[in-house]
C-alpha cells in the first residue's frame, strides 16, 4: 500500500511545471502576435522569427503538457513523435515540391 501512486503519477507533471509552460506558452504567442500587429522589422524577418517562435512553442508544449523527454519511460512515445513528424514532413514537403513543379512545368509551355 505504500507505493500505490508510482505507476499512475509517472507521466504527470506538477503544478509548477504546468504553470512554467503556461507562462512560456503566453510569452511565446505575445512576442509574435506584438510583432505582427505593430509591424517595425521587415516582413521576411517578422515571418522568420514567428516561425521560430512557433517551433519553441511545440517544444515547450511537448516537455510541459505532453511530458515528453529523454526518460527511458518516455522513450517509445518520442520515436513515435519523431517518426509521425517526419512523415509528415516528407508528406508536406514532397506534396509542395510536386506541385512547384507541375505549375513550373505547366507555365513553361
Amino acid at each position: 500500500m505504500a507505493n500505490t501512486h508510482s505507476h499512475d503519477e509517472a507521466g504527470h507533471g506538477s503544478v509548477k511545471s504546468y504553470a512554467i509552460g503556461f507562462i512560456l506558452s503566453v510569452i511565446l504567442t505575445l512576442i509574435p502576435f506584438g510583432l505582427v500587429m505593430y509591424p517595425s522589422l521587415p516582413k521576411d524577418v517578422t515571418l522568420w522569427i514567428v516561425l521560430a517562435f512557433a517551433v519553441i512553442q511545440v517544444l515547450v508544449h511537448l516537455v510541459y503538457f505532453l511530458h515528453l523527454d529523454r526518460s527511458e519511460a518516455q522513450r517509445n512515445n518520442v520515436v513515435a513523435f519523431i517518426f509521425a513528424a517526419l512523415v509528415i514532413v516528407l508528406l508536406v514537403g514532397l506534396s509542395l515540391w510536386i506541385m512547384f513543379s507541375i505549375h513550373t512545368v505547366m507555365m513553361a509551355k
